[in-house]
């Protein structure tokens, strides 16, 4: 297909696929004369991939770069190329300052990743995410309990996310998915835990 087919097909405008085109985000299509290439259906999928990852992940176009040369880069194993899509979805994390409270809470994080048995790496962006989050609440007086809903976490990712993702296809398509689901899926989970503290809310005190 030419490029206006491209652009109709994909409903993504000519001037932004010749910029991605200019920065190395889209791969050049086949040239037929001095100015005319084809595209196909690996364009498409990688238009849809960069738009999950503007629109859904809100990510900047450094951090795509560096997604898309994990994704072109074939001597990358797929666990590594997810990995890099999953870290830059990660949001910044203000350091805490140093100290015990801190260390306690980096500790109970990593009792819920030994207690599951989930292979993550030490510096992964989670971890220091969940033990600034941990040390919010308890420096508001709460006294978080992470079981329950590391449980819950792990059911769903196993049984249904994950399942999501077509490991064996298309390397793009599966960070594709992977985005969608973990920005997606997050979303919706947060929708639901508000409708049903809704219903509970009614149930216990609603007359």
């Amino acid at each position: 297909m030419r490029i206006s087919e491209l652009s109709a097909e994909s409903g993504v405008a000519l001037p932004t696929i010749k910029y991605y085109l200019r920065e190395g985000l889209l791969h050049p299509g086949e040239q037929r004369s001095a100015t005319r290439a084809d595209y196909d259906d690996t364009h498409l999928r990688r238009l849809r991939l960069i738009r999950a990852l503007l629109e859904v992940g809100k990510l900047p176009v450094a951090s795509i770069k560096k997604i898309i040369e994990a994704v072109d880069d074939e001597s990358l194993p797929v666990h590594t190329m997810l990995g890099t899509a999953h870290y830059a979805l990660a949001p910044e994390v203000a350091p805490a300052e140093p100290g015990e409270e801190l260390e306690s809470a980096r500790a109970e994080v990593d009792r819920v990743v030994a207690g599951h048995g989930w292979q993550v790496l030490p510096d992964a962006p989670p971890r220091a995410e969940l033990a600034e989050i941990l040390l919010r609440m308890r420096s508001l007086g709460m006294t978080p309990d992470l079981a329950p809903y590391a449980e819950a976490a792990d059911r769903l990712v196993r049984e249904v996310e994950m399942a999501t993702i077509p490991f064996d296809g298309p390397r793009d398509a599966a960070v594709e998915a992977l985005v969608l689901g973990t920005v997606l899926y997050g979303k919706a989970f947060d929708a639901l835990r508000r409708l049903a503290q809704e219903s509970e809310s009614a149930r216990r005190l609603a007359r």
